[in-house]
């Protein structure tokens, strides 16, 4: 089995921080159709609405993840605020180049997603029991 403190970490990158992403781009959405009064929600596009389904979650769930997971959470937030950063200067500078590698980099994982049989509707994404290897590991 691996470290606790490993798996906190990976669960606070994969499912915690997109979460939390999740919940603050629809909340933005929600205070800019306010601020300009205009239908910023009516017109969103398909990545906008998974969004929403993601956010739709239980706040009281949420509220207990982030409380307990606290020191994973915060360092995932740190590192995934300096890779914001990071895209944030790509744009700034019109690093045409550094954004297509860095797209293209998250285009191919996806496809690692796929080809693990992850992108599945079964509960569990394809990650059954047989997916499972290297003893006592869960």
């Amino acid at each position: 089995m691996r470290d606790a403190s490993h798996h906190a970490l990976g669960l606070a990158i994969t499912s915690h921080v997109p979460h939390l992403s999740a919940d603050k781009s629809v909340g933005t959405a929600a205070d800019l159709e306010t601020v300009t009064q205009s239908e910023v929600i009516k017109y969103s596009a398909g990545g906008f609405r998974d969004f929403t389904r993601i956010a739709a979650s239980d706040p009281v769930m949420w509220r207990d993840i982030f409380l307990n997971n606290k020191e994973a959470v915060l360092e995932m937030l740190g590192r995934f605020n300096e890779d914001l950063s990071a895209l944030q200067r790509a744009i700034r500078w019109e690093d045409g180049d550094g954004l297509e590698r860095l797209f293209a980099r998250t285009r191919s994982i996806r496809q690692v997603i796929i080809d693990a049989g992850q992108e599945t509707p079964e509960a569990d994404f394809g990650r059954g029991p047989e997916q499972h290897t290297g003893g006592d590991e869960s």
